[in-house]
């Protein structure tokens, strides 16, 4: 008979070749839970393991491929939610929950009018919706794979999210007269392609990720220039925004007349969240 040690030991092995131990020793854990219903408090005690099921293995050996944990369990966490994933939506990052976290503590306001614009697994404006007073929760994307997880995801946490299909660097936002406008749009430039993991680079959608090395901002620029026109007066604009633009980011929503600009580092120290309010006129 197997133990919950044995099996822990031996996959963590074999986790090893491709990751460092401390994250071979998580997937680990998560995989038992997940499979075998065995937590970290099973494997102290070295219980033994009743029934092996058959789909155990087969995970092992996608991780060993490199394929992210998220999109073998089908589910990524997010802000104390599971949240269904798959190969058209980003894995939803620690990251953003730092900027869903960052609107909830600064916006307590009922009666709150939102807008998520490339909105992927769904994750921002559902938590939004879950975790603030009586607000009226929108969001977009261009993809039509991703509207159909996020739309899912929605139906099975219980949030009312009006979802649309929308291409924001070619069409303009649908709706008007929003308090909030958050985005966490593709920032990663091409260059910067050799720093990544490839379980990222070969499995998560690049068009989710990337943007072209002469044209960083281009998603910022063109929704900071089109919220001037969907947000109320004092409306606010939230961005997740890539750690090497903060200055540049800051200067490019000074000109275009935004006011009470912030720039928020993650818990990481990295520039990492900008904040900004539409003017009065």
């Amino acid at each position: 008979m197997l133990s919950a040690r044995e099996l822990y030991q031996s996959t963590q092995s074999r986790l090893n070749v491709l990751y460092p131990p401390q994250e071979s020793q998580t997937l680990v854990y998560w995989l038992m839970e997940h499979f075998l219903a065995i937590k970290r408090a099973d494997i102290l005690k070295n219980v033994e393991i009743k029934n092996l099921t058959a789909a155990f293995e087969p995970a092992v050996k996608e991780l060993e491929k490199g394929r992210p944990i998220q999109y073998i369990l089908g589910v990524g966490p997010f802000y104390g939610r599971d949240f269904k994933v798959n190969h058209s939506v980003l894995i939803p990052r620690n990251e953003t929950e730092e900027l869903v976290h960052l609107i909830i503590n600064e916006n307590p306001d009922q009666d709150l009018k939102i807008l998520d614009i490339g909105t992927g697994t769904g994750c921002i404006p559902i938590t939004l919706f879950l975790e603030m007073e009586a607000v009226k929760i929108a969001a977009l994307d261009i993809s039509k794979a991703a509207l159909a997880i996020a739309r899912q995801n929605a139906t099975e946490l219980n949030a009312d999210i009006d979802f649309f299909e929308r291409d924001i660097l070619k069409e303009e936002i649908p709706i008007y007269g929003l308090d909030i406008i958050v985005s966490n749009p593709p920032y990663v430039r091409e260059l910067e392609k050799a720093e990544m993991h490839q379980n990222v680079l070969e499995h998560e959608p690049q068009l989710a990720l990337f943007v072209t090395d002469d044209d960083p901002l281009i998603f910022y620029r063109t929704i900071a220039k089109k919220s001037l026109d969907a947000l109320v007066p004092h409306g606010k604009i939230y961005f997740e925004i890539n750690e090497a633009f903060g200055h540049e980011m800051h200067q490019m929503m000074a000109s275009l007349g935004y006011e009470a600009i912030k720039i928020h580092q993650d818990m990481q120290g990295k520039d990492r969240i900008l904040s900004a309010v539409k003017p009065l006129s």
